[in-house]
């Protein structure tokens, strides 16, 4: 957990609650400095959060993960931000290629076993990505879904491999309103499947329009 013992957490996160994102932001960077890391999929909070952190820490790597079945929107976006920002966010990659995995395992993967698919693309990148982490920033917010509605500003994450680090939600108890409040007043850039019917944007293979959830 770095150097952050249970009951540090737990102070931290009450005195969080009524603390804004670019205090979390500052502090995590204060506390966990180059080992500190924001991961996106470039979902609207996390767009959110990008644009905190280039105005509070813009020393602090952006990563995501391109599992070889991303949007074209999705690429496109990256590179908007690219652009915008003037920083060049980090691709982690699965091990195999999708040509690899298709030859390894069967073609679409994804169909028969997407669990598995996940795991290669996906989780294994990021666990690899963690290893050299002692603070972990995401984008999750409490009213995302019922899985998420107790996630703390800070948790403790074990990895896969047994190490311990920092999970840093600066989000969590942000609105969906608040979001797009602020992405419309900041002109912040978003995916535009968004406007499109799309929820979350993930794999094209998985994910589906389901009708406007802006």
């Amino acid at each position: 957990m770095g150097s952050l013992e249970p009951f540090e957490l737990e102070r931290q996160n009450v005195m969080f609650e009524t603390a804004s994102p670019e205090e979390i932001v500052l502090w995590a960077w204060e506390q966990f400095g180059d080992r500190l890391a924001f991961g996106t999929a470039f979902g609207s909070t996390g767009m959110v959060l990008l644009d905190v952190i280039q105005q509070t820490v813009p020393q602090i790597t952006v990563f995501t993960i391109d599992t070889g079945y991303l949007f074209r929107e999705t690429l496109g976006l990256k590179s908007q931000l690219e652009a915008r920002y003037g920083f060049e966010i980090e691709s982690l990659h699965p091990r195999l290629s999708v040509s690899e995995q298709d030859q390894k395992f069967g073609e679409a993967l994804f169909r028969p076993n997407p669990d598995r698919c996940c795991w290669m693309r996906k989780v294994e990148p990021l666990q690899r990505k963690l290893a050299d982490l002692d603070g972990w920033m995401t984008s999750l917010r409490r009213d995302q879904s019922d899985t998420r509605k107790g996630i703390g500003i800070l948790e403790a994450y074990r990895t896969h491999s047994g190490r311990s680090l920092v999970k840093v939600n600066p989000m969590a108890n942000w609105t969906r309103k608040q979001v797009w409040d602020y992405i419309l007043v900041h002109d912040v850039p978003y995916n535009p499947l968004l406007d499109q019917g799309y929820p979350s944007v993930g794999c094209w293979p998985c994910t589906q329009a389901v009708g406007n959830t802006n």
